[in-house]
């Protein structure tokens, strides 16, 4: 009908309907990666494979959120043979990011024993780049995470499977499966081994433009593997100060880059690996908090400080609206707001700021019609839905607002 959106925007809802993804956009995006992937060869087509399975694995998420059951088991069919596909080919037998998003494709998917197996085979058959392997890093981490999320406490975490599949990585030889038990001995030597890996990284003063992505990636794989084993061994104040040694460190290389080459910081790859060790800190202290009783002003302090330096950043903003829920004063969450629109350029911030404010109206009109006999109306409706206008007509009128579909289909959508 030529008015049907490209691929999806999940951001918008219609009625009680999730407007998902259309038929005709679907359509386009499979053609694309099927001409591409015609076309490349070689590095370019394994990248094409990662981008198309992280396309495939968005999907099924997607259904998970939506709670679809039946279309969550066909994206899922399709997804995994799409992936076995790719692992098929000579050039992706070895590629441990495609093992690494198909292992996780299968979590997701519910299927936790066949992505175990699935992990171990891509852990045993990686050889023993221990913690020089940034790929081997990255791919230790997200089984531990994984590991860690199904932990029903963290007392006792020193035996689990997370936990040995953190020690294995550090002692840098062949990957064995989990037996059920960690020794002792190895824990300790597994710190050891990080602490001086990670001291070596930190103390590295300059690295070659070439090996700069390669260095910023390996550093944050490290920072992340080991700030979770000394969570799981030691406790949250000891993964909280890797963290904070990391970022310092990251700060103070950034700047000094800079005045060097007189160069833009934005250029540069020390940002964007600022901007992951914030993320995983941040998610750390929020897994820790739902696991145990920890205050909250250290996970709002590291936020609200994150989001002053990436205003872009939406998991950063997801995590700050989500604690924002819980406190029933708007007026510190606003001021906030206020300040990070007002000193940058970024639509962000405006479209999470709308959003805050519907969620808090949408509670409100839920309190208000709950059926309990009289109710004395605390926070008035209307100015909640007059702050919200306001807010839409501020964010058309910046400079980015006014030429975002997004922002503008909202504001019909709120008003109709």
């Amino acid at each position: 009908s030529g008015f049907n959106s490209i691929g999806r925007m999940d951001t918008m809802s219609r009625g009680r309907h999730q407007i998902g993804h259309y038929k005709e956009g679907e359509e386009f995006i499979q053609n694309v990666f099927h001409v591409l992937s015609q076309i490349f060869t070689g590095r370019e087509k394994s990248n094409l494979a990662i981008c198309w399975l992280q396309y495939e694995i968005s999907k099924v998420i997607q259904c998970l959120q939506a709670k679809k059951k039946k279309k969550l088991k066909a994206q899922g069919r399709r997804s995994k043979k799409l992936a076995k596909n790719f692992l098929k080919a000579p050039d992706n037998r070895n590629n441990l990011s495609l093992w690494k998003l198909y292992a996780y494709l299968e979590w997701l998917l519910g299927n936790t024993d066949d992505a175990r197996k699935v992990f171990d085979t891509a852990l045993c058959t990686a050889g023993t780049g221990g913690l020089k392997s940034a790929q081997l890093c990255s791919l230790s981490l997200l089984y531990a995470q994984l590991e860690v999320e199904l932990l029903e406490s963290i007392d006792g975490a020193v035996m689990s499977q997370a936990v040995h599949i953190l020690t294995k990585l550090a002692e840098n030889g062949p990957y064995v499966p989990y037996s059920g038990q960690v020794l002792p001995v190895n824990v300790l030597k597994a710190r050891k081994t990080y602490e001086h890996a990670l001291q070596d990284y930190l103390s590295k003063t300059s690295v070659s433009d070439q090996d700069q992505v390669n260095y910023t990636d390996q550093l944050v794989n490290l920072v992340g593997c080991y700030a979770l084993f000394q969570y799981l061994t030691v406790g949250i104040d000891a993964a909280v100060l890797i963290y904070t040694q990391a970022s310092e460190k990251l700060e103070v290389s950034g700047s000094q880059k800079c005045e060097n080459t007189g160069e833009n910081f934005g250029n540069l790859n020390f940002p964007t690996a600022l901007e992951a060790v914030t993320l995983l800190h941040t998610n750390l202290l929020r897994f820790h908090m739902k696991m145990s009783v920890y205050p909250l002003n250290p996970l709002r302090e590291a936020l609200t400080e994150a989001l002053r330096r990436y205003p872009g950043n939406q998991a950063l903003w997801r995590s700050y609206i989500h604690i924002q829920r819980k406190s029933h004063s708007a007026s510190k969450a606003r001021r906030f707001f206020d300040s990070v629109t007002r000193s940058t350029n970024s639509l962000e911030p405006w479209l999470f700021a709308i959003q805050a404010e519907q969620m808090r109206k949408k509670l409100t009109e839920k309190v208000q019609r709950a059926d309990v006999g009289e109710i004395h109306c605390t926070i008035p409706e209307t100015g909640l839905t007059n702050r919200i206008v306001a807010l839409f007509e501020h964010a058309v009128q910046s400079e980015n607002g006014t030429h975002c579909p997004l922002l503008w289909r909202m504001y019909l959508n709120f008003m109709v």
